[in-house]
């Protein structure tokens, strides 16, 4: 018999999900041979839960990973249904672009993709087992038998590591409804010394759209003016669709009380920790119980099919309280599952087990990224998914790790807290975790991270050229409006429009856009002037809006830059990963303890980390010489 010949290659990735498929492709594209080792070839980036991409803080995060030349944006953008730019009537910061997406294209989309990328190789298999050498990762075994040897390893595991789902009494085991579980590797990571524990997730019912009467429903339409993610303004190719919104009820919950005796979750069955910023519809009317309705949202999976997913409904109770409950929501009473809610527990790896690179500080070249890590969502996957297929090829080819600072990106933000405060419950990332959002702006993405993207080698040079130029015209519009004055006749017709004083005396456009109810776009209708200066100097409207965000927020944007900019004084300060902290008997008891464990790479890190008080920081600062 012909001996089996190892293969080789500078990175492998395991697993096709959102996160997967970023590492994959990043890494080739930068120039490591890479394969990507997944159970189904046929289908990349699943949408199992929600058909839907970004949302409040996790649209930054998608437009962040297109401005640094990922392709999470451009498959939601080629695949979007209905596009909602969330939070309008609030601040630019917390401004949040969302898109209903086509669940088949999405991932037919993101399989074109990656199957075109070069240097990029796959196999249909399961990772059993990590080849470790010397306390570096030398490659895997597969459940067939093979090994595969490689530089670096990255684990995308999403909730297939022994995965078991849950509906009703009834349990199995399953990495998504219709599909295996992984065995083996959460045990063989377990012997190389790694912790791990259990997270839950769940879904809802989806149903048949034919049997829906959406005439019982309130109907939610797009934005009129259809936005995206990408900077490269890919339009979609695919008919917009409405979502429609209904409500639960008191008969309702009392339905879905009587299966209360048979809920894994309330039984005991299920021992993972579910994400409490999507709860099950259960855990809802439990936790919430004076509320007598909670908000439907009826969303559609594809163009051209029929089913439905009924977001807000997640739930693992047996299928026939489910369909009895969904019943007596006003437009499904005769509605049709064309597959039940679902909870699925899955094991993950504390991500205080990582460096800022998501490199695990056990194992040499071997990153984790996605659910391994205990997020939930497919954007916070994607982004890890990303940084840690940069970060594998930087190591392969002996360069400086790719760290994005909590003032720099969400994603920064994310990780650091990930690394940081660890994990109890799936993460989900808000804009209320990041202290600078109002830098971190959906809006300026490709400003801050283009460059960075254009470095590193994934943005092309044009691509980068036309952010330049968009700073070039920025500039060169603030300075315009800064200067420009307009008199009390010009600006009468829109400030009456918008109900704001008059002006007496000639006054810099600059200076009306700090009112709050003034925006550009109202002034350029009423000043065929501006028009005509915008239209010969070829500012796009992305630009002027932004121009506008950057006047209108000066003061706050400046203040915030004073404060990153002092705290980045502790980033830079590094830690040795092999200090004795247990020595430094000024250090709180706690302090020792929890640094010692989670072993912060800077100061900052440090100072981060929960129980760790400003005395603590001080200790260290004069140990260090500071």
């Amino acid at each position: 018999m012909a001996m089996d010949c190892e293969e080789k290659y500078d990175v492998i990735v395991v697993g096709g999900g959102h996160a997967g498929c970023e590492a994959a492709r990043a890494a080739a594209i930068l120039g490591s041979s890479t394969l990507l080792i997944s159970m189904n070839l046929n289908l990349f980036a699943a949408m199992s839960c929600n058909p839907a991409i970004g949302g409040i803080a996790k649209g930054q995060i998608v437009r962040e990973i297109d401005a640094l030349g990922g392709m999470t944006g451009v498959v939601a953008d080629r695949t979007t249904l209905q596009f909602r730019m969330l939070n309008r009537s609030k601040g630019p910061a917390m401004w949040s672009p969302r898109s209903q997406n086509d669940k088949y294209r999405f991932s037919e989309e993101w399989k074109n993709i990656l199957m075109q990328t070069p240097r990029l190789d796959f196999r249909e298999d399961t990772v059993t087992e990590l080849l470790v050498e010397k306390d570096g990762v030398k490659g895997v075994v597969t459940k067939l038998g093979k090994r595969i040897l490689a530089q670096a390893v990255v684990l995308s595991n999403g909730t297939f590591l022994n995965g078991k789902i849950h509906i009703g009494e009834t349990n199995f085991a399953g990495g998504r409804i219709g599909e295996m579980s992984a065995h083996g590797l959460t045990e063989n990571l377990r012997q190389l010394g790694f912790e791990s524990d259990r997270l839950k997730t769940g879904t809802p019912v989806r149903i048949d759209g034919r049997t829906v009467d959406f005439s019982r429903m309130e109907e939610q339409k797009g934005d009129e003016e259809s936005g995206g993610f990408s900077h490269t303004h890919t339009p979609s190719a695919l008919q917009q669709k409405s979502c429609w919104i209904t409500y639960t009820n008191p008969t309702v919950h009392d339905i879905l009380r009587s299966g209360f005796a048979y809920s894994p979750m309330f039984q005991g069955r299920i021992q993972g920790v579910g994400p409490r910023y999507c709860p099950s519809i259960e855990d809802k009317i439990e936790r919430f119980a004076g509320k007598d309705q909670h908000q439907l949202f009826l969303e559609p999976e594809s163009e051209s099919g029929i089913s439905y997913y009924l977001n807000g409904f997640s739930s693992s109770l047996p299928e026939a309280v489910q369909v009895e409950a969904m019943h007596r929501i006003p437009g499904l009473e005769k509605a049709k599952i064309l597959k039940p809610g679902y909870a699925i527990e899955y094991d993950y790896f504390p991500p205080t087990q990582l460096k800022a690179n998501l490199e695990t500080k056990n194992i040499r070249n071997l990153f984790f990224a996605g659910q391994i890590n205990g997020t939930t969502g497919y954007e916070e996957a994607a982004c890890q998914g990303l940084m840690a297929g940069i970060n594998a090829h930087q190591n392969v080819t002996g360069k400086e790790a790719f760290i994005l600072k909590r003032n720099e990106a969400y994603i920064g933000v994310l990780i650091d807290d990930l690394i940081t405060k660890g994990v109890d419950e799936p993460y989900r990332m808000f804009t209320s975790r990041a202290e600078h959002r109002i830098l971190l702006r959906q809006d300026n993405a490709d400003l801050r991270l283009t460059a960075l993207g254009h470095q590193l080698g994934l943005v092309s040079k044009e691509r980068n050229e036309t952010v330049i130029q968009k700073k070039r015209h920025i500039a060169e519009l603030t300075d315009f409006l800064r200067q420009t004055a307009v008199t009390p006749e010009e600006a009468q017709a829109a400030l009456a429009e918008t109900d704001s004083p008059a002006i007496g005396q000639k006054t810099k456009i600059a200076q009306l856009l700090l009112r709050p109810e003034i925006h550009l776009d109202t002034l350029i209708r009423h000043l065929p002037w501006l028009q005509d200066y915008l239209k010969e100097n070829a500012f796009r409207k992305d630009e002027w809006e932004e121009t506008e965000i950057e006047i209108k927020y000066s003061n706050y944007i400046e203040k915030e830059q004073e404060t990153a900019a002092k705290i980045t004084y502790l980033e830079n300060i590094r830690l040795r990963p092999d200090f004795d902290y247990f020595s430094v008997q000024s250090l709180s008891t706690e302090a020792r303890q929890k640094l010692s464990r989670i072993r912060p790479e800077t100061l900052g890190q440090a100072s981060r980390i929960s129980g760790i008080s400003p005395s603590d920081i001080s200790v260290l600062l004069v140990l260090l010489g500071r």
